[in-house]
């Protein structure tokens, strides 16, 4: 038996639960069905099948989920944070036991490869592992004495939160924000995206089948215009966390404004790597191709704009379409798949769009360029040369395996248009000139910053954007900063002087 096929025998079982029956709403430790009954069809980016259909959520169904997360909250605050990091290590053990479930289910979802979603379930079970261990300090505080008083700080979860989930990683990336908020003491009302739902329920079940209490953790699926509204106005949810586009994250806050909710997002990007003629060039180039084509290039963080330095552009963006065209597009489920399906129609039509306009602009396309004939939703890895700055493929987030070239001459030139975006997520600088890195970095408008590396994720580290690319940070200490409170209690130690007024 091949790799694929003993994948494809893997995810039959779950193709075979998910069409017996639709994915339901999990409130209060049951499932239940939408409110109207609506459904939605869940159908596969690899060969449009249908996976199975899937509870469409109301504003009814958002309501019993956050009136659930209210009336677990109490009870869950009030768990010892021994308790809570026992629990969150259980559901890590689950997530590892359901590992090679996860990843082909969430292939088959997606479009995402095999190759990287073989360690998506076992990079979420460490999300819980590194929240499980810091629960117990999470609402260490300060001293902060006076000459009067000896003030103290303290942390209290903030409460029922919402958190919104993207498609293009949805397992991990339900990890990163849900893990911390249960660390804290908080409950949840998880909208996983439309597109993507299948593995939310698989993490919702071994949760409880790790003994987190009923209405602790709610899953309501659903579209966003209609129960992800609901989740951003409702006044018992006190804050959101949000992974997804730019303009969404603006409805998001203006959606929450009216009962002034906490909003935490990690939006678009449109990331430079800038590469140097003194920089270790294989490397770079290694970590070039990685950070675009990875991930079928539906990533937040992707190098998507390659800034090169005109001195080595030519042979460097050789090299690259080499690599690009090289690059294996072909079936998720088989490991030696490097790109899959995009996630739908609609996306694969908008990415594909910029191929007219990268033309229509001036631009070369050196690679790729076009979509793969046939069932699903295939694009070949594209790269454009001899791009500037100002045109659309420079400027707006294509979310593909699609990378722009631009020349540069000098650093102040590739500061420039590094800069000269919306957005400010990431940046990426290849240079054996230290100097010139520490000017760079503090330079560039951007929240994270690698030198000579590909994205590296480290959990202890603030992970967020600048700009149009997000507001706070997840990770470590951050995330806790955003699912609870700042308590002063300040006490006095003496008999300090109080103004005697009307006495």
């Amino acid at each position: 038996m091949s790799d694929l096929e003993s994948n494809l025998a893997k995810l039959a079982p779950v193709l075979e639960r998910l069409r017996a029956a639709p994915i339901l709403h999990r409130i209060g430790g049951e499932d239940r069905a939408a409110s109207n009954g609506a459904t939605f069809e869940n159908r596969s980016p690899v060969d449009e099948s249908l996976i199975g259909l899937v509870a469409r959520g109301t504003a009814e169904d958002i309501d019993a989920a956050a009136k659930a997360a209210k009336a677990a909250f109490p009870a869950w605050r009030d768990v010892s944070a021994e308790a809570r990091k026992k629990i969150l290590h259980k559901i890590a053990d689950g997530i590892v036991a359901r590992a090679d479930e996860i990843a082909v289910a969430e292939c088959w979802d997606t479009g995402q490869a095999f190759k990287w979603m073989s360690k998506a379930a076992l990079r979420g079970a460490e999300n819980f592992r590194f929240f499980a261990d810091k629960a117990p300090a999470a609402r260490d505080g300060q001293s902060l004495p006076s000459a009067t008083l000896m003030n103290i700080t303290t942390r209290v979860p903030i409460g029922p939160v919402g958190v919104i989930t993207p498609w293009n990683t949805p397992f991990m990336l339900s990890t990163w924000k849900i893990a911390p908020a249960l660390a804290a003491g908080c409950t949840v009302v998880h909208k996983p995206a439309e597109f993507s739902p299948v593995t939310a329920r698989i993490l919702m079940d071994i949760a409880e089948e790790a003994g987190l209490p009923p209405g602790v953790w709610n899953l309501v699926n659903g579209m966003g215009e209609e129960a992800g509204k609901a989740l951003t106005e409702h006044p018992d949810i006190k804050a959101i966390a949000f992974v997804g586009e730019t303009r969404t994250g603006s409805m998001i806050m203006a959606q929450g404004a009216p009962t002034l909710k906490r909003v935490h997002f990690e939006l678009g990007g449109k990331n430079p790597v800038i590469v140097f003629d003194d920089a270790d060039l294989e490397r770079a180039l290694d970590a070039a191709v990685l950070m675009i084509y990875s991930l079928n290039g539906e990533r937040c963080t992707s190098s998507s704009r390659l800034l090169v330095q005109d001195t080595i552009a030519e042979t460097f963006t050789a090299k690259l379409a080499a690599r690009a065209n090289a690059i294996r597009v072909g079936h998720p489920l088989d490991p030696k798949t490097e790109v899959g399906p995009l996630i739908d129609r609609v996306h694969l039509e908008k990415v594909c769009s910029y191929f007219d306009k990268a033309q229509a602009e001036g631009a070369t396309i050196a690679a790729g360029g076009t979509r793969v004939e046939g069932p699903g939703y295939f694009v070949r890895p594209t790269l454009f040369t001899g791009a500037r700055n100002d045109m659309a493929i420079a400027q707006e987030e294509i979310f593909g395996p699609v990378l722009t070239a631009i020349a540069f001459r000098t650093e102040a030139e590739a500061l420039a248009i590094a800069n000269d975006v919306a957005y400010g997520l990431t940046g990426y600088i290849w240079t054996n000139d230290i100097t010139r890195a520490l000017r760079l970095s503090n330079a560039l408008d951007a929240g994270m910053i690698w030198v000579n590396s590909e994205n590296v994720r480290h959990l202890p580290t603030p992970f967020g954007g600048m700009k149009s690319s997000g507001i706070g940070r997840d990770g470590g200490d951050w995330s806790f900063e955003f699912y609870m409170e700042q308590k002063m209690i300040g006490l006095a130690i003496g008999q300090h002087a109080i103004p005697r007024l009307g006495a």
